[in-house]
C-alpha cells in the first residue's frame, strides 16, 4: 500500500477534526480555544495542498474532501460565531428570537464560494474574492477583541447588532467579490517575486505583536487593501 498518497487526505481530515473541535468550543463560547483550533485546521489546510503536491498525488479526491473539511473549519464555524455575537449584541435591531441567525449568512457566503472555487480555473496561483480561512480567522478574533481589548470604541461597535450585520453583509460579498487577491503561496525563490509577500508577512506578525488579538482583523483589512493597491499599480504598469 503506498502511504504516501493518503497523507495529503489525511491532512486535509485533520482540518475537519479542528473544525469539529471548534464547533463544541463555541456552543460553550469559549471562543479563545475554539480561535486555537481554527488555526490549527487553517494551518493543516495549508499544508494538505503542499504536500499533494510535494508526493504528486494531486486529484479530485483532494480537491473535494478539502473544500468539505473548509466549510466546517471556515464555514460553519464563524457563522456560529456571528450568531452568538448577534444573540448577546446590544443596541438591537429587532428583539425578535431569530434575528441572530442572520450570522450563517457569512456560512452560505462560504459555501457559494468554496462551491465555485472548484470550478474556477482562474485560481490557481491567486485568488478571486476572499479565501474562506482569512475571513473565519477574522470572525473569530471578534469576540476576542470584545473580551481584551481596551477600547470602548472597539467593544461599542462590536456589540452592536446594527455593526455586526454589516460586517456579515460585507463578509458575504468580499468572500465572492470579483477582486484578485495576492496568494501566499510561495513558487519562485527570489525576493523580487516574493517582496509583496514578505511585506505583508512582516506587517502581519508586527500587527499582532502590538495588537494581539486585535491584530487579526487588521491584519485581514491590510491583506485587502494590499492587494487592491497591488492591482491597481499593475494595471498602471500595463496601460502605460
Amino acid at each position: 500500500m503506498n502511504i504516501k498518497k493518503h497523507i495529503p487526505n489525511t491532512i486535509t481530515l485533520l482540518n475537519l477534526f479542528c473544525g469539529c473541535i471548534a464547533m463544541v468550543l463555541v456552543s460553550k463560547q469559549d471562543f479563545e480555544m475554539a480561535f486555537f483550533f481554527v488555526s490549527l485546521g487553517i494551518f493543516f489546510d495549508f499544508f494538505d495542498g503542499f504536500f499533494a503536491r510535494l508526493f504528486k498525488v494531486t486529484g479530485e479526491l483532494g480537491l473535494q474532501l478539502d473544500s468539505l473539511a473548509d466549510m466546517v473549519t471556515s464555514g460553519v464555524v464563524p457563522g456560529y460565531v456571528m450568531y452568538f455575537l448577534l444573540a448577546n449584541s446590544q443596541h438591537e435591531i429587532t428583539a425578535c428570537p431569530y434575528f441572530p441567525f442572520l450570522g450563517f449568512v457569512i456560512t452560505l457566503g462560504s459555501c457559494y464560494r468554496l462551491a465555485f472555487f472548484n470550478i474556477d480555473t482562474r485560481q490557481s496561483d491567486s485568488f478571486i474574492g476572499l479565501p474562506t480561512p482569512a475571513n473565519s480567522l477574522f470572525m473569530l478574533s471578534l469576540p476576542l477583541v470584545i473580551k481584551y481589548s481596551d477600547s470602548l470604541v472597539a467593544f461599542e461597535m462590536l456589540t452592536s447588532q446594527w455593526v455586526l450585520v454589516l460586517i456579515t453583509a460585507f463578509s458575504a460579498f468580499i468572500l465572492n467579490a470579483e477582486i484578485p487577491l495576492f496568494s501566499l503561496k510561495i513558487k519562485k525563490f527570489t525576493l523580487k517575486d516574493n517582496l509583496l509577500q514578505i511585506g505583508f508577512i512582516v506587517l502581519a506578525v508586527l500587527l499582532v505583536l502590538f495588537f494581539h488579538y486585535g491584530g487579526v482583523p487588521l491584519v485581514i483589512i491590510s491583506y485587502v487593501f494590499l492587494s487592491v493597491l497591488n492591482n491597481k499599480f499593475a494595471l498602471d504598469g500595463k496601460t502605460k
